[in-house]
């Protein structure tokens, strides 16, 4: 093992252990859709009729992309982009199979400017609930920290600076040492929350809402929102998997650490929904108003309840701690493509990176709609345009024997569903995700 960064003379560093890579790719996927869109989402389309079929597509469609990515990373050791490109030019097809890595990181790289100043409202939003400012106010009472363009830009310019500043200090000091104390602490806190909201709160209704199945209520829409969430929860197609695979070592098991990546992931979302749902329901809230609570009704209703200032304070932290592993992934893989092309640095290339995403982030909380195009830009079409040919390429155009050299830890009948699942399941279902997203945002259909 070495401890060398990207870009510098000596060969890809690895994780210094599997609980690291593992700590790491579940802080790339668990992000903020886990904490709060997966739980509305669920309540909004069926409730264990959604959880089912989003358990199908998790199983079937995202986890052998998941393990395609992670393994054409470990195989050429390079960025998002020089892996698929360099292992295309190994099997004899064409270079230009890079732009796999190219959409990816390009969509992760949009994801991160707006990204940005949600997770910093979140922080002025923790740090008025730990001072107590939401006891006794109107959901759309004016935030002494958090009232307009000013206040937005300067929590944006905190998250960016935060986020810079560990993905500079590299792989092992900075991306490792982060993540190994953030997320057992990410997990802690949201079973010590679940546990709080289901014990203080309304959790028959909350477990009614979310797990009874209501069969009746799936439909093609259903379907195909609960396939949706699956995909976008578990950051492929985003070149993070590519890219965090590349450090992975060859005796590691890919299927198996995959598996307890989009595990994790998936937990999270069920135990998120565990949290907020009791409190909802319990003020007499109204569900169906989906995420727009977060900022409005929720912060004022922890509040009100025992210890509420502090338990208002942990949730929105917990929220911070997603926001951030997963920026660090963003801003990580960016950085690692720009080192590996252009030959720079990785403090200027982080420096430089963190500055013009920090610029479209403030420009995104001027210009009405700016943040919208570029939430549809790298979701609705980058996203899973990379899913997709991912999926080919790993089905398609690399050669059985690669992918079963990568794989060598499986069995040869897991290997052959793997196998028929990223060749004909997988793509078909991205597919219809991205004509179906891109049809919906123009009124299609």
């Amino acid at each position: 093992m070495t401890t060398s960064e990207p870009g510098d003379s000596a060969r890809t560093p690895q994780w210094s252990s599997r609980y690291t890579f593992l700590m790491a790719a579940v802080g790339a996927a668990v992000g903020l859709g886990n904490l709060w869109r997966f739980p509305f989402q669920t309540g909004q389309n069926g409730g264990s009729a959604f959880v089912l079929v989003y358990l199908i597509c998790v199983a079937f469609i995202v986890y052998p992309i998941l393990i395609g990515e992670i393994a054409v990373g470990r195989r050429k050791g390079l960025s998002a982009v020089g892996s698929t490109r360099e292992l295309a030019k190994d099997v004899g097809a064409s270079p230009l199979w890079g732009v796999i890595g190219l959409i990816g990181i390009l969509a992760s790289y949009m994801v991160l400017t707006t990204y940005s100043v949600i997770a910093g409202q979140i922080m002025s939003y923790s740090v008025m609930s730990f001072a107590g400012e939401f006891v006794n106010t109107e959901p759309d009472a004016p935030r002494s920290l958090y009232d307009g363009t000013v206040h937005a830009i300067f929590w944006h310019t905190i998250f960016i600076g935060i986020t810079a500043l560990i993905v500079s200090r590299g792989l092992i000091k900075g991306v490792e040492r982060m993540v190994t104390i953030l997320m057992p602490l990410f997990f802690v806190m949201l079973a010590g929350l679940s546990v709080y909201a289901m014990s203080t709160g309304a959790a028959a209704a909350a477990i009614d809402y979310l797990f009874a199945p209501r069969f009746n209520e799936l439909t093609p829409d259903v379907l195909l929102a609960a396939m949706g969430q699956a995909f976008y929860s578990m950051a492929v197609g985003s070149a993070a998997m590519i890219t965090y695979g590349a450090y992975l070592g060859r005796k590691e098991n890919v299927a198996s650490n995959s598996a307890i990546i989009a595990g994790a992931d998936t937990l999270v979302a069920l135990v998120a929904g565990l949290m907020i749902f009791p409190v909802v329901f319990a003020f007499s809230l109204d569900p169906t108003v989906g995420m727009g609570l977060i900022f409005s009704a929720l912060p004022a209703v922890f509040a009100n309840m025992p210890a509420g200032p502090i338990i208002g304070g942990l949730f929105f932290f917990l929220a911070f701690i997603a926001a951030l592993t997963t920026s660090i992934s963003m801003l990580l893989i960016t950085a690692v493509f720009i080192q590996e092309w252009w030959g720079w640095s990785r403090i200027k290339s982080v420096i430089v990176l963190a500055v013009v995403a920090w610029a479209a982030g403030a420009a995104s909380v001027s210009l009405h709609g700016l943040a919208e195009m570029i939430d549809f830009l790298a979701g609705n079409i980058f996203l899973p345009l990379g899913g997709l040919l991912g999926a080919i390429f790993v089905g398609w155009i690399v050669p059985r024997a690669i992918m079963r050299d990568e794989l060598h830890n499986s069995s040869a009948k897991f290997f052959g569903y793997w196998r028929f699942l990223i060749r004909y399941l997988a793509p078909v279902a991205v597919a219809v995700i991205l004509v179906l997203g891109i049809a919906a945002k123009f009124g299609a259909g």
